[in-house]
Formats: structure tokens, sequence, C-alpha cells
């Protein structure tokens, strides 16, 4: 995968955990090998778990501790000397806007709060690469969107991201890349402009020849959808064109088409699928 911004996307119990924890060295693969910044996993875990930050879903911080002590303890677990933690937890709570509340025990923080200290712990060692499984989880619109925007900034900070999340929508809204999985397999990995793209479709409306358009471009072996009951029969209409891998072959099929059939081309624009519709819906 890329460096920048990655979505792992699927439903529950598609295997985002388990790479997780197949990156981290916490499982073995049955087959094949696992590298992460430059480490073979399975002969070297300390050392992938050193350029690796990772932020679990499940609850797991220590209520009775303070959110200073929680990230400066775990920098020092991580290798770094107690001053050094001490100062980047501070540096780290102060980025997830959490500085005021550093001195505060995590049991009286809000769901919000708490996810933030799960965010800045796996930021405290300065990685490579941030492992966040599903930091969104348990949040209200208004934490989500703060959330989102945290995870965004970390690229500037020159920081690797892998986003895992059931919510495709904050993938699309940060992610660089998406990488899809659905039962333990690989559906689906590429830039996430090209992949909305590629999943989206061409509405054609012309005012006459519609249904001769719709032939022929089935006939070219287009996927082409009716928009409303007129589009087949009638002379006039609209149709949908679904874009595949190649949208610019598809483009270039539509316009030769309509020369082809000499049709008076009364609008042409193309919208793009989202994610959502994209998996739920089999395209991809």
């Amino acid at each position: 995968m890329p460096r920048g911004l990655v979505g792992l996307v699927g439903a529950n119990g598609a295997g985002k955990t388990t790479l997780f924890r197949l990156l981290l060295g916490l499982a073995r693969p049955t087959e094949g090998t696992v590298e992460v910044c430059g480490h073979q996993v399975t002969a070297d875990p300390i050392g992938a778990r050193s350029r690796l930050g990772y932020m679990p879903e499940h609850d797991c911080l220590p209520l009775d501790q303070t959110a200073a002590d929680v990230v400066s303890t775990l920098g020092e677990m991580s290798g770094l000397p107690a001053r050094a933690a001490r100062q980047r937890a501070s540096e780290v709570l102060d980025l997830v806007g959490l500085d005021e509340a550093r001195f505060r025990p995590v049991g009286g923080f809000s769901t919000g709060m708490r996810q933030r200290v799960k965010l800045a712990q796996s930021l405290v060692a300065d990685p490579e690469l941030a492992l966040l499984d599903e930091p969104t989880a348990g949040l209200d619109p208004t934490g989500r969107e703060e959330m989102l925007a945290l995870v965004a900034r970390l690229a500037t900070f020159g920081i690797s991201v892998l986003l895992a999340t059931h919510l495709l929508d904050d993938v699309a809204r940060v992610c660089d890349h998406v990488v899809m999985l659905d039962g333990g397999r690989l559906v689906v990995a590429g830039p996430t402009e090209t992949l909305l793209h590629q999943t989206g479709k061409f509405t054609v409306e012309v005012n006459a020849g519609i249904g001769r358009l719709t032939r022929a471009l089935t006939e070219r072996g287009l996927t082409v959808v009716a928009v409303g009951d007129a589009a087949l029969d009638g002379e006039a209409g609209a149709i949908d064109v679904v874009v595949g891998p190649d949208p610019e072959s598809v483009l270039d099929a539509i316009r030769d088409t309509l020369a082809d059939l000499g049709l008076p081309l009364q609008r042409l624009s193309s919208q793009a699928a989202s994610l959502d519709e994209a998996f739920m819906g089999g395209e991809l």
C-alpha cells in the first residue's frame, strides 16, 4: 500500500482487525509474508512495531490514570526516555485537543475524549505508520467530524495512516487510497477518486431515438439503465450508462454511437457513485 492516508474498509468480520494483527506481528500468516516499513514482520516483529502506532477499537485505557500518564507511559514502553516521553505526550495531547484535560483521570472522559487519548498514544513515539481501528466508533456527528479532521492532519506531519472502518463515507472524505475487504478477501484497491469515478455513471439525454441509442450501446457491451418509463419506448428520454474500469472508453463509445446514429444530444453529465453504493451494489 502507498504512503499517505489509506482506508481499509469492509463489513464487520471482513478481516480488518485480523490484518492489523498480522501487521503488528500478533498473528502469523498461514502462508505468504508481511512486510511493514521495510521490516519482515515474522522475522522481525519488534522492528516492525517500532515503526508503527496502533489505536485499538476496544476500550483499553486504565480509567484511574490521567491522560498524560497513560500517553507518556506508553511512550516509554515504545523506547522514549522518560523526560522525552512526557514532553512528547504533552505535544500529542495538545494536537488532539486534550491539552487542558491531560491531568484529569481518563475515567471522567467522554467517549470522544477517550478516542482522542487512544489516538494520542498511537502517535507518541512518532510512528512512520499509524494503524487506526474504527477511530470514529461511538462518536456523535460532531465528534466524528473532529476525529476525521485530526486524522487528515496526520499527513501534514509525514505520518501515513491505515484507517480501518465500516463507514465508507469516512474513507471517501479523508483517504487518498482505498483497500476493500470482504470475507477475508481483497475486493479492490486503488486511489479513492479513481474508484469513485469507475463506479459512477454517465447520464445521456436525447430529443429523439432513445430506443435506438439504448440498443446500440447495449450491443457495444455497455450496461444501460433507463431513466423513467419512457426511456426505452419513447423517442425522447434519458439513460444512465454505467462507468467501468475505463471511463474514457465508455465516453468515447457514447460519443461515437450518437454520431453514428445522428441523434441530437440534449445533455451529457457524469456522476460518481459513493463508496457505499459501489460496495453494496457489487460494482467493484
